[in-house]
């Protein structure tokens, strides 16, 4: 086939990750061979991409999956397994900008996001997914965003009629995490935690048991249009289909088939590290709710217990590869809110890549008569592109489905695009300044 590659498929790396260590063995998918025919070529084999190949397949149309590597080996199997209802950009900016009706239509999309999981799961019967909807905690480390947070859910509650946001105190949020550092915070039902790569195999499992054709090590090099449709060329083999969606995300540069969208993101690297299992005693004292948590700092911190693990994450890991100066800062911000375990050991570290948008949100639709495109997630995907899957089958069916504020005719492309890894790193350097002087 024409086209060529840009990596070596072979030697792309897993992610070191607890998922990988603790997931349910992979279904093998053949690799593309020849060709196919198709109503609809998905390239990526993500929560999004199989999502959307679920809600085709329902539609009573035939899709197929493409997948440059083996599903869930991007971002859908290196997250923190974190499930909310929300955005970046938060539901007050948003009224304050585009106003009530659009205000609480991303509301409803984004609680619509969370139910969809727990729809999947049921569905598929993904046990091993390990779905949880406990709530999360929004932890503050000062008075100053306490305050924030308190008038940010009293908003919520008066303006978005959300009856169930739980103020905390102190004392509450010590014993939501048994931490000590923390002056007060939010308890947002709804929200919860998940298994990430459990459910993206389920996902995919259950999909390809529905007659649903995936293939993996397939990465699509070239797309070419041809009359009434268009054709997605493999090493190996082609799909000529009538349309073509885009679910790549924050690895659409893998090869230059996608690579266009790239230029709309913003790619920004998420670190992790889980302990080893903590003693019974230990393991009972932090969050023992079994909800999520999050602080309240511009570079922010999250955190949950799995299976007697610590898990810890955030954003400010560099370049384009793992850095062991970003797991040093995840452990040192760790033990910093749970001295318990400075003696410890890491039992896993690993990162992924987040899809970051000038306007804080997703963007989901065509970008021309045959091509159709969800991403841009902003560090809240499991959720969401599970969701975009389903609004991408009705886009497929040739509706127009209301999203909002994502609507593709929305998105920016980001200017000055050469320069955008030393931006990134100035403004995530001065977010970090203001961290630590407690602004």
């Amino acid at each position: 086939m024409s086209g060529s590659m840009t990596r070596n498929w072979s030697a792309l790396p897993s992610a070191n990750s607890l998922w990988e260590a603790t997931a349910e063995s992979a279904r093998e998918f053949p690799v593309l061979s020849g060709e196919q025919q198709a109503d609809v070529v998905i390239i990526g084999a993500g929560y999004t991409g199989l999502s959307a190949a679920h809600h085709i397949a329902k539609s009573g149309l035939a899709p197929v999956v493409l997948e440059a590597n083996r599903p869930g080996w991007g971002a859908s199997g290196r997250n923190g397994g974190v499930i909310t209802a929300k955005f970046r950009l938060s539901f007050r900016e948003i009224d304050a900008v585009h106003g009530r009706t659009m205000a609480r239509r991303m509301y409803e999309i984004a609680h619509e996001s969370t139910d969809i999981v727990e729809e999947l799961v049921s569905e598929f019967g993904i046990t091993s997914a390990a779905l949880t909807r406990a709530g999360q905690v929004k932890a503050a480390h000062n008075e100053t965003t306490l305050r924030a947070a308190i008038d940010e859910a009293n908003w919520m509650t008066r303006e978005m009629g959300d009856v169930e946001v739980r103020i905390l105190d102190k004392r509450g949020v010590r014993e939501e995490t048994g931490s000590d550092i923390f002056v007060g915070g939010v308890l947002n039902p709804g929200s919860g935690g998940i298994h990430p790569l459990n459910y993206l195999r389920g996902l995919a499992d259950g999909v390809a048991r529905r007659g649903v054709s995936i293939f993996q090590e397939s990465p699509v090099l070239k797309l070419r249009r041809e009359q009434g449709g268009i054709v997605a060329e493999t090493p190996n083999g082609a799909v000529r289909a009538k349309q073509v969606i885009i679910a790549t995300n924050s690895y659409s540069d893998l090869t230059s088939a996608t690579a266009q969208m790239q230029r709309t993101l913003i790619p920004f690297r998420s670190a992790m590290v889980a302990t080893e299992k903590l003693p019974r005693n230990l393991a009972g004292k932090l969050m023992p709710t079994g909800r999520t948590y999050t602080e309240t700092k511009r570079m922010m911190r999250w955190f949950r217990m799995v299976d007697n693990r610590v898990i810890f994450g955030g954003r400010g890991a560099f370049g384009k590869e793992d850095s062991e100066a970003a797991f040093d800062a995840l452990r040192k911000a760790m033990v910093g809110i749970f001295p318990d375990l400075t003696e410890v050991p890491l039992a896993y570290k690993w990162s992924g890549l987040v899809a970051m948008t000038l306007d804080s949100v997703p963007h989901i639709g065509r970008l021309d008569d045959r091509t159709l495109f969800s991403m841009g997630y902003n560090g809240a995907g499991v959720a969401m592109s599970s969701l975009m899957g389903r609004y991408l089958a009705a886009f497929v069916r040739g509706e127009t489905p209301d999203v909002g504020l994502l609507d593709a005719r929305r998105m920016k492309a980001i200017p000055f695009y050469p320069l955008r890894e030393p931006a990134v790193r100035m403004v995530a350097g001065w977010y970090q300044f203001l961290d630590a002087i407690g602004q």
